[in-house]
Formats: C-alpha cells, structure tokens, sequence
C-alpha cells in the first residue's frame, strides 16, 4: 500500500468537511474547495482525521490512493491557511504593477505585458520586483507563478528576467575571444 495514504489528514478547527459519495467539500476560513475521489479509493471520516484506502491491492490503486490523500491535504491547507508563491523580477527598468484585476509587467519588451489576474487568485507587488501571488487551490497557484514566469523566465548569463524567490540560477561565463 502507499506509504503516503497510511498518514492520516487531520482536519483544524475551523474547517467543515462534506462527503457525498465520491464527492468531497472542504470549507474553511479563506473559501472552498471540492474534489472528485476515484471509484478505487475510499474515505474514512473519523472525529477530525480523515484515513484513505484502497478499495482493492492493485498497483493503480494504491497509487491513487496516495495521491488523493495528497490532494485532499492541500485542499484542507488551501481553505485554512492558504498558499502564496513569491516572483522576483531582475533586471534594469524590470517591474511589476498591479491595477485592479491587471498585473502590468515592464520586461524589456517594445510593449509591456498585460497579465490578467485569474478568479480565486489575488496578486500583491510588495515593491516593484517583488510580485506575490496567493490563493486556496496550490495547483492554480503554481500555474499562475508560471504563466507570468513564461513571459521572462531568467536568462544564463545575467541571470535578468523573472525568477521564483527560491531559485537558483545556475550562471554561465561570456565567451573569450
């Protein structure tokens, strides 16, 4: 069996959850979420513990039994305390700007980017460089810091463009003559 589904998901104070057949609601502080569980799977809700198995011991089974057990975890993260992916922009007259539901980047293009902010999704430009992008759904989240990181992903040898805060850009030297 997976190793993940053994751990058990335990549910903080605060946050309701519904099961009707394989469909399961999670409410919280911050929103909700829903999520379609595979016929394979099944759910156990105990006080605040939610337990995952298989319905059967094939291979498919037990895989997908750890994976909805991490899903439904982030879903439970997502409506209580939410998730937040931090950009950072580098390089001359690089910026971001938020304007109602329009995040405007400046990225050394002849027109600036206009990026359209997604329902459920909230960004913040703490300064010009900085961009935050926050949410309840951790998969729309990372797509969005994505998106925007595909306009400019950074470059080798300046290391100019838009990076995630935690990543490390592996530099190259200029060529010789």
């Amino acid at each position: 069996m997976s190793r993940i589904a053994n751990n058990p998901v335990t549910i903080p104070s605060g946050v309701d959850i519904n099961i009707n057949g394989q469909q399961i609601t999670v409410k919280g502080g911050k929103g909700e979420l829903s999520h379609e569980i595979h016929s394979l799977v099944s759910i156990e809700h105990e006080d605040n513990v939610l337990k995952f198995k298989s319905v059967d011991e094939s291979k498919s089974a037990n895989a997908l039994s750890g994976t909805t057990r991490a899903v439904v975890q982030n879903i439970v993260t997502g409506v209580s305390d939410g998730f937040e992916r931090k950009l950072t922009i580098v390089g001359v007259g690089y910026r971001a700007q938020v304007q109602g539901k329009i995040l405007n980047l400046t990225l050394g293009f002849s027109h600036p980017v206009n990026f359209e902010i997604p329902e459920g999704i909230t960004i913040e430009t703490p300064s010009q460089t900085e961009v935050v992008v926050k949410g309840i759904d951790k998969q729309q989240v990372g797509q969005v810091a994505a998106n925007i990181r595909a306009y400019r992903p950074p470059e080798p040898y300046k290391g100019k463009g838009v990076r995630y805060a935690d990543e490390h850009i592996i530099r190259k030297e200029a060529k010789k003559s």
